[in-house]
């Protein structure tokens, strides 16, 4: 059954833009051995048994095929002073996102960025087609807080950070 849209993506985007994302960036190893990575603004915690996190890379990603090929990945929860890593990493057909990135390899062998708030290490779980998207889920197998303080967050087309209320 389909029913007509009565808005289109101009609206629907504009609406969904008054709600914060938090900004991550999603790190594998190539078999070559080299990093790669990909800036995601639509994580979220999924299950705590299993615990499974999620994300949505657009079907026309030219990193995510990368990323999916290793089978494993770690999402990397910005620091609200990382906004030039986020636009780094988030250049279309940028040749090294990792130039001058300091970083280094979990146990499941992804790229944990140096300055993140948290980081998430994890293995591919699923994979499911959703629109012009897929929906990835992630099984965690080891997380931890690297640096406490205030995430990046993405609102109405700009950047910010979080302030707690009086």
């Amino acid at each position: 059954m389909s029913e007509t849209i009565a808005f289109d993506s101009t609206t629907f985007r504009h609406v969904l833009g008054h709600y914060p994302t938090g900004v991550c960036v999603v790190t594998a190893v190539e078999d070559d051995g080299a990093p790669t990575g990909m800036v995601v603004g639509s994580f979220t915690s999924v299950s705590l048994d299993p615990p499974l996190v999620a994300f949505f890379p657009a079907k026309n990603s030219q990193s995510w095929p990368r990323i999916e090929k290793m089978g494993k990945f770690c999402v990397n929860i910005l620091a609200s002073d990382q906004q030039p890593l986020c636009r780094q990493f988030a250049a279309k057909g940028a040749e090294d996102k990792f130039a001058g990135v300091s970083h280094r390899v979990s146990a499941n062998g992804s790229p944990i960025l140096d300055g993140v708030v948290a980081w998430i290490d994890c293995a591919l779980e699923a994979v499911h087609e959703a629109g012009d998207h897929y929906i990835v889920l992630g099984r965690v197998m080891a997380l931890e807080v690297a640096s406490p303080g205030k995430p990046l967050l993405f609102f109405q087309g700009g950047y910010g950070e979080f302030a707690h209320l009086s």
